[in-house]
């Protein structure tokens, strides 16, 4: 309890020591207390400068505590009086320079649109975005938007907009529960309050605040080409009609993952699809966010439960099983018609061929 006022034993121990033998010299602690002179010393004048000691023409006298005790007391409410009133002036400064900024940024901005090009211009407008957010902020987060400089950086940014009571809804691919340090970030914002799920694949990373305003990637394909910042009815309608859509085919981060019987899970549903757009198997991994060797071993893994001895014909049993809906498109690419023996062709099954000839 003493320690609060800066006592330790020894200056206890000095200050029941003058209680018991009023008007004591230094000689007489030094003789009656056991420790080193230059402890006493500091002791004494500690004692002396929270006014609990007192000297009188070289001797020691103690002084009443509460009337000592008042004295600092009074010194630390005017200390903190005085913190508190620079306090107000530097949070003025700082409203001051916040307000400027805006104006700035404002008069800067393009309407409807802006291009920015460094990243560290794109961490500052998420982190004013960030802070002016009233009620939500969704986002897309493919596995290249998951690194951990950028979850450090958004870190901050999301703690802030939960503790004002903003929704923090992110969307990743299914790929983050094969990243440890992702899953954990994810884990967190659930557990924060926020809303978290999986798609198969994520399309670009996107983020919107308010229903207002949105920041997306110039090029998919290319992180160094920067991010645009849009705003205005007709972007944000069709950016929040996109996450909309994905959301249809989210799920709850650790949900059960079981399916009924052999049903493939959403994340081969999607192989499946890409599968049949002709793409190859890095193409594949990249767009679910998964290892090269693991996509291979999922492939391989549907063809055996469907049977199948090539992707063609893993495509036809799918579509029969109900796993696939019958197009005569693969989605990106067009499926080409074979040719007969004559050369002209003929008209596309209406099963999904998947044996583009690459292995598995």
């Amino acid at each position: 309890m003493l320690q609060s006022l800066g006592l330790d034993e020894l200056a206890h121990a000095i200050y029941r020591f003058v209680l018991d033998r009023p008007g004591c010299r230094l000689h007489d602690l030094r003789l009656g207390v056991d420790a080193p002179e230059a402890a006493v010393r500091r002791s004494v004048s500690h004692l002396l400068e929270l006014s609990l000691l007192r000297q009188v023409s070289g001797t020691l006298v103690p002084t009443r505590p509460p009337l000592a005790l008042r004295t600092m007391l009074e010194r630390q409410q005017s200390e903190l009086l005085r913190r508190q009133q620079e306090f107000v002036h530097i949070k003025a400064a700082v409203d001051r320079l916040s307000e400027e900024y805006e104006d700035a940024q404002a008069r800067g901005t393009p309407a409807g649109w802006e291009r920015l090009e460094s990243r560290a211009t794109i961490h500052a407008r998420m982190e004013r975005l960030a802070g002016r957010a009233s009620t939500e902020c969704v986002s897309l987060l493919p596995a290249d938007a998951n690194s951990a400089e950028a979850m450090h950086a958004r870190r901050p940014m999301d703690q802030h907009m939960m503790d004002r009571g903003v929704l923090v809804w992110n969307v990743y691919p299914e790929s983050v529960y094969n990243d440890r340090a992702g899953l954990a970030y994810a884990r967190w914002i659930a557990a924060s309050g926020g809303k978290v799920g999986t798609a198969p694949t994520l399309p670009l990373w996107l983020v919107v605040y308010d229903r207002t305003t949105a920041l997306l990637p110039v090029d998919p394909k290319n992180p160094e080409a920067g991010a645009v910042q849009v705003s205005g009815a007709g972007y944000i309608t069709g950016l929040i009609a996109l996450f909309e859509r994905l959301c249809e085919s989210m799920t709850p981060l650790d949900a059960p993952g079981a399916c009924e019987g052999d049903q493939p899970t959403p994340l081969e549903k999607e192989l499946l699809r890409l599968m049949g757009q002709g793409l190859t198997d890095e193409a594949v991994c990249k767009k679910l966010g998964v290892g090269l060797r693991t996509a291979r071993r999922m492939i391989a893994d549907i063809m055996e439960r469907l049977g199948a001895r090539s992707r063609f014909e893993a495509g036809a049993k799918a579509v029969e099983r109900g796993w696939l809906r019958p197009c005569a498109c693969g989605g990106d690419q067009p499926v080409r018609a074979p040719k007969d023996a004559k050369g002209s062709s003929t008209p596309p099954t209406t099963a999904v061929g998947l044996d583009v000839g690459v292995p598995v």
